[in-house]
Order: C-alpha cells, then sequence, then structure tokens
C-alpha cells in the first residue's frame, strides 16, 4: 500500500474487466482513480467497491469515443484533484466479426471509433495536465493485428490495435521531453466480458474460414485465459517509478498463446 500515493489515475472502461481489475489495483496501491465507462451502473459498483476498501474514485458516465463527454470526463477529474500522473487507455469492444466484403462501413467505423479513435481523444485531453510532473500512459492493445492474425472477420478489430501500437509509440517519442512514459500491453485471451460487444455472422464467416484448425484460446503457460487481475498488475507495474525508464515498448501478456 502507498507505491501509488499522491498519483491520479484516469481508467477508460473502468466498469468491468481488466479496467475495473486495474482500477481496484491502483487504488490499492494508494492512487486516486477516476473511472470512465459508458455504463453508469457498473461504474458505480466499482466506485463503491474502492470506496468501501478505503480508496478514494470518482465516476464519469463516459462516451470514449466523443470529444466532449471525454474532455468533461478529464477536466472534471483534473477541476478535483488538479493532476493526472497515469492514464490508462483501456476501452474497448471487439465489434461486428464479419468478412471484408460483407463488413457495413457502419460496422467499421464503430469498431475504430471506439477503440482506436478514443486512444487518441483520451490521450490528446490528458497530455495538458500530465505534462507539468510527467507520467505513465498504457494503452490495452491486443496480440490481434500485432503478433496474432488468424481470427478471421476481425479486421476492423485488428486494425485498430495495430493502430494502437503505432500510435503509442509515436506518443512515446513525442512526449518523452515532459516524462510522460507511453507503453502498450497486448492481452490474449482473458476472461472478461468483451463477448457481450461482439457480433459474429457466423454464416458468412464460413465462407472465407481458413481450414486450418488454431488452438483458440489455448495458453500453454497455465493452458487456460489469464485473469484481469494478472493484467492489472502488469498496468501497475508500467505505472509505477519500477518502469521508469520504460516506454514505447509493447509488452505480450498472453501466457504463450500468440506463439502457437
Amino acid at each position: 500500500m502507498g507505491e501509488l500515493t499522491s498519483n491520479i489515475a484516469v481508467i477508460t472502461g473502468a466498469a468491468s474487466g481488466i479496467g475495473k481489475a486495474s482500477a481496484l489495483a491502483l487504488a490499492s496501491k494508494g492512487a486516486k482513480v477516476a473511472l470512465f465507462d459508458i455504463d453508469a451502473k457498473e461504474l458505480k459498483n466499482v466506485q463503491a467497491e474502492i470506496e468501501n476498501s478505503g480508496g478514494e474514485a470518482i465516476a464519469f458516465e463516459t462516451d470514449v469515443s466523443d470529444p466532449e463527454s471525454i474532455k468533461y470526463a478529464i477536466e472534471q477529474t483534473v477541476q478535483k484533484w488538479e493532476q493526472i500522473d497515469i492514464a490508462f487507455v483501456n476501452a474497448g469492444i471487439n465489434g461486428r466479426v464479419a468478412p471484408i466484403e460483407t463488413l457495413s462501413p457502419l460496422d467499421w467505423n464503430t469498431t475504430i471509433e471506439t477503440n482506436l479513435r478514443s486512444t487518441f481523444l483520451t490521450v490528446h485531453y490528458c497530455v495538458p495536465f500530465m505534462k507539468k510532473n510527467g507520467g505513465s500512459i498504457v494503452i490495452t492493445s491486443s496480440i490481434n493485428g500485432n503478433r496474432t492474425f488468424s481470427n478471421i472477420g476481425m479486421s476492423a478489430y485488428s486494425t485498430s490495435k495495430a493502430g494502437q501500437v503505432a500510435f503509442g509509440k509515436m506518443a512515446a517519442l513525442e512526449l518523452a521531453k515532459y516524462k510522460i512514459r507511453v507503453n502498450m500491453i497486448c492481452p490474449g485471451s482473458i476472461s472478461t466480458n468483451i463477448d457481450e460487444n461482439t457480433f459474429p455472422d457466423e454464416d458468412k464467416l464460413k465462407d472465407v474460414r481458413i481450414p486450418v484448425e488454431y488452438p483458440k484460446g489455448n495458453q500453454p503457460l497455465e493452458n487456460k485465459p489469464g485473469e484481469p487481475e494478472q493484467v492489472a498488475d502488469l498496468v501497475c507495474f508500467l505505472s509505477s517509478k519500477a518502469s521508469s525508464h520504460i516506454t514505447g515498448t509493447k509488452i505480450y501478456i498472453d501466457g504463450a498463446e500468440s506463439l502457437l
């Protein structure tokens, strides 16, 4: 306890899964956390859990793909706590899973805007409040689009995740002079509720699926999907002084799943 005391953390997608686990972990280490998510009910539950454990949290119902929504939440956070030291850019969806020829432009845009545009927006609005003291930005990317390309039908998702890594590396160099570190984590299969935001077109996918049996979700290290808390431990490390010389780096956390 106390490793991150006096730090202010912003977390998108904080109502569940990796975002929730990371919010609880950061708070347990002394950080004050601002929780952003579109799910207001679950967001309040996370806030209550943190406060009941002796931590400090505020919550904002936020559409991370909307500039005004994310800007308001960040400005309100600074108005309350005067600074931002940690930005965990985590919100995302799998979106529509379909062949390229049947994936609609709307479905493409929804995934890109929710995952990639929101990454830019969150960093864009956090940076002015991080420049004075420096800090850490952690972006949740994925093995998909960076080391795995066998998930047929996920062209929009994989493109958004590859884009996050490129953006993060550009940001790491641009923001280095302000002592703002930027790193990207690439989880494999993690036990979360992201499948609720996944919409597969099974009939159409049959036409383009490659006839090779891939060990989907098989992770040699533990032979099961990872847990959000394991990712949260990595987020805490990248947010702390223990990682003070690490920036512009993508880190895989997938139990060797993507090496198969």
